[in-house]
């Protein structure tokens, strides 16, 4: 329970990030955040109960930067919603691989722009070659992560919460 999503608004209510619960729980107590929306439940303690938040507003508005997310497998399987780029069927995270666009051995980057998900056997039949060659053609271009792309896993997070809804511009 304590690492379920919650929704972070920004003091204007603009969604800019999800949390879990711990995280969530501890901005609320420091006084940095107020809870929005409940979860329903409750986390107990010797002392008291309290319940569980599912969307918090910062108290004071923070400027957001240009967001760039580290380039990691966890944020490119994000990115690409678990879905293999080439046969475009939904893996698990363990089903699935990463595979450079442009291989390495042809001098292909490992950045946001050459990284994509792919299952084992498109991964297999690709190998070190171009995906034309391969006879292999991606579902999108690979794309560095953005604040669009942010909004939208909120969005995918937040389709399992209708109390998310009102806050993300459905």
């Amino acid at each position: 329970m304590l690492h379920a999503p919650v929704l972070v608004l920004n003091a204007s209510y603009e969604p800019i990030n999800i949390t879990p619960v711990r995280r969530a729980v501890v901005l609320v107590f420091k006084g940095v955040a107020t809870t929005e929306e409940e979860d329903g439940s409750y986390l107990h303690s010797q002392r008291f109960s309290y319940r569980v938040p599912s969307v918090i507003r910062l108290r004071e508005f923070r400027r957001i930067p240009h967001q760039s997310r580290a380039l990691s497998r966890k944020n490119i399987l994000l990115r690409d919603r678990y879905t293999c780029q080439f046969c475009g069927f939904v893996f698990s995270a363990s089903d699935l691989t990463l595979d450079h666009v442009i291989p390495r051995s042809r001098g292909g980057r490992t950045d946001w722009d050459n990284l994509v998900a792919c299952c084992h056997p498109c991964n297999n039949v690709k190998r070190d070659r171009l995906p034309e060659e391969a006879g292999l053609k991606l579902l999108r271009a690979p794309r560095p992560f953005t604040l669009h792309t942010s909004r939208q896993l909120m969005r995918m997070v937040g389709n399992s919460d209708h109390r998310w809804r009102k806050y993300l511009f459905y």
